[in-house]
């Protein structure tokens, strides 16, 4: 949620911002006009409900013959505080509705849209192969590791089994993110997969891509796409202490997606499916330190992709492609050979003031006084990095290496074809 002080005193930047999103800079002014109605209705109400509890004091202190007279006077003015507080509460609801439509002001994103991002870094080698290579379900068949067929058979398009070492080479990655995670100081959290809406509203999930997530209409609850939406949850309505430093927490859960806009899309296999599991990382920390600690999210999904040997690149997203609560966001993207391309592994954003505004989750300044944290958030393992892993390390036998980070949850070093 857009901070209104910021609003008021930086309103071309946060124009500009919507701009650079491809969403509409009228909003500000919209919202700039609301919010000058709303300081408006509070200081007429105020002033109303002053000139009341004057009005009282002078009611007692009258003489009991004057009682009458003052009374039919009160009845006057506590109609008319009570029209200035319905006034007020509209014009609060209006402000309100308008800072939900507003995304975070962007922070030194590139402009423009999915294919306008910014290409930071490539790192490690692309694998030349003497043999024509296979896809990650081929590979995933022949070795016993996925099941599409009987996926899509129990759950339908987009489902999928893990089985025998595919299932152990899933929980081996997780469990090695995991640990990462608790070396950095991040405390491992499980959270619930079923949240309340406010707690999805809260994290700006329920925007333009509301049609993405599950909702479960009989009891008001929606399975989340990522864990972040439980853990940016957790704080709600609390002030925290960050006076020892940033609250750094690592959620490990199922995630669900509908993949509504992705329709023959990425259909073969596990790259974009219905659900997953996926490690999160998710930290509070003070403003000031958020752009650090931004960096050092990105350094963590760095050394992940290092110990699983994948060659990846690294790319600043652009401000039209960012979700509506991210200022800033960086993807790793690991090498596909059968694809010839690279795709998504990570995201780390940097969502500021934005998600913690709308949640109520603050802490205490030098001075004792309350302020709103800034929340990021950033993936460290999940499903789909099986694909990359599968392909990248394939062999021409049909066997696979299995990355030495991975070889002591595996109790093995290759994964070979089973036998017919």
């Amino acid at each position: 949620m857009i901070d209104l002080k910021y609003l008021r005193e930086n309103p071309d930047v946060v124009r500009a911002s919507q701009v650079t999103r491809g969403e509409d800079p009228s909003l500000v002014d919209s919202l700039i006009e609301a919010d000058e109605a709303r300081r408006s209705a509070i200081k007429t109400a105020d002033e109303l409900r002053s000139e009341q509890k004057a009005f009282g004091k002078k009611i007692g202190q009258a003489a009991p013959e004057d009682r009458p007279r003052l009374l039919e006077g009160s009845n006057e003015l506590k109609a008319r505080v009570k029209e200035a507080e319905e006034t007020q509460s509209s014009a609060e609801a209006k402000v309100e509705e308008l800072q939900y439509k507003i995304s975070n002001v962007v922070e030194g994103a590139p402009a423009g849209g999915e294919d306008d991002f910014i290409v930071v870094e490539e790192v490690g080698e692309i694998p030349t192969f003497d043999f024509e290579p296979q896809d990650h379900v081929a590979l995933g068949e022949s070795l016993g590791l996925i099941d599409v067929k009987r996926g899509a058979k129990v759950g339908g398009a987009r489902f999928y089994y893990l089985t025998g070492d595919g299932a152990f080479l899933q929980l081996g990655m997780m469990l090695l993110a995991a640990q990462k995670a608790r070396e950095a100081g991040f405390q491992l959290m499980v959270p619930p997969v079923l949240v309340h809406p406010e707690i999805m509203a809260g994290t700006g999930f329920l925007g333009q891509h509301s049609d993405e997530i599950y909702y479960l209409e009989k009891d008001d609850l929606y399975l989340v796409g990522t864990s972040e939406v439980a853990l940016a949850g957790y704080h709600k309505d609390e002030i925290i202490d960050l006076s020892s430093g940033p609250i750094k927490y690592a959620g490990w859960s199922s995630c669900f997606r509908r993949e509504a806009g992705s329709h023959g899309k990425d259909t073969r296999g596990i790259l974009r499916v219905h659900q997953f599991d996926k490690v999160e990382m998710f930290v509070y920390c003070k403003p000031e330190e958020a752009q650090a600690q931004h960096q050092a999210l990105l350094q963590m999904e760095k050394d992940m992709l290092a110990a699983m040997e994948l060659p990846y690149r690294t790319i600043d997203i652009a401000g039209g492609d960012l979700g509506s609560s991210a200022a800033r966001k960086f993807d790793n993207e690991a090498w596909v050979p059968t694809q010839g391309t690279y795709r998504e592994l990570t995201s780390t954003s940097n969502c500021t003031t934005f998600q913690a505004r709308r949640l109520s989750t603050r802490y205490r300044d030098e001075n004792g006084k309350p302020q709103t944290a800034a929340t990021l958030n950033g993936t460290l393992a999940t499903t789909r990095w099986l694909v990359a892993i599968l392909e990248n390390h394939q062999q021409a036998d049909g066997s696979v290496i299995v990355p030495k980070a991975l070889r002591p949850f595996m109790g093995k070093d290759v994964l070979e074809p089973k036998k017919n």
